[in-house]
């Protein structure tokens, strides 16, 4: 099947250029200048991914990236054209799964993209078995439908965070460093990312959890070394 993405930039130059680059991958686009006119689309269509730019009118990338968040899982990608770490970091906190920052290479965009669809659809898996369900101290992990619930209550995780905490289940009573889970969830292609993005990430995942940084019942900070949940 088809991948289906959402392309949202105000910048038409921008914006045509990628929907070239991933339509020339077979991926169905559907493209977009502004955040208003790309509601209607995240509510009527299955998505697998989005693309969208943080500096929009009316409607700004954090914006739209908090929408999609309320009632979807799949993959988001930040473009910005601002370096600053803030505007990394805020996007992360906000729910996307990943940045780049412009200028850009296409084929960099590109290969972000199928990095993020394949890690997706690897948490989403087509069997239904025993394997698919993590259960740890009231946590409760389905790989399959991409469901996670704590104490008999739902939560609402990214495709990023979710990859994460199933890592860290696996992996019990073992430490990950954030090497191991940038391998792991983005495979090679690490481009400019830093151990900051996974320190986000870990940090949302803890605010989602009611998990304490200073006595956590659930991801433990070993210093110098990564991440660990026990057994």
């Amino acid at each position: 099947m088809t991948n289906r993405i959402l392309i949202v930039d105000d910048e038409q130059e921008i914006a045509d250029l990628v929907a070239l680059y991933l339509e020339n991958e077979d991926f169905q686009i559907f493209k977009f200048y502004n955040a208003l006119d790309a509601l209607q689309c995240i509510e009527n269509e299955s998505l697998d991914i989005a693309i969208i730019d943080v500096m929009m009118p009316h409607l700004n990338g954090f914006q739209l990236c908090k929408k999609i968040r309320e009632q979807h899982h799949y993959p988001v990608i930040m473009l910005t054209a601002k370096g600053e770490e803030i505007d990394k970091i805020t996007g992360l906190t906000l729910g996307a799964d990943d940045y780049i920052t412009k200028p850009f290479l296409p084929l960099e965009l590109v290969a972000r993209v199928k990095a993020q669809l394949r890690r997706y659809k690897r948490y989403n898996g087509s069997s239904e078995t025993d394997e698919n369900v993590i259960i740890h101290s009231g946590l409760v992990l389905n790989i399959k439908t991409h469901e996670c619930i704590l104490n008999e209550k739902p939560l609402s995780l990214t495709p990023t965070e979710f990859s994460i905490l199933s890592i860290l289940c696996q992996q019990k009573g073992n430490v990950v460093s954030s090497e191991e889970l940038f391998h792991r969830i983005w495979g090679d292609e690490y481009f400019s990312k830093n151990n900051n993005t996974i320190t986000v990430h870990i940090r949302h995942l803890r605010e989602k959890m009611g998990d304490s940084f200073e006595n956590p019942k659930y991801i433990k900070t070993v210093w110098g070394c990564g991440y660990k949940i026990e057994k």
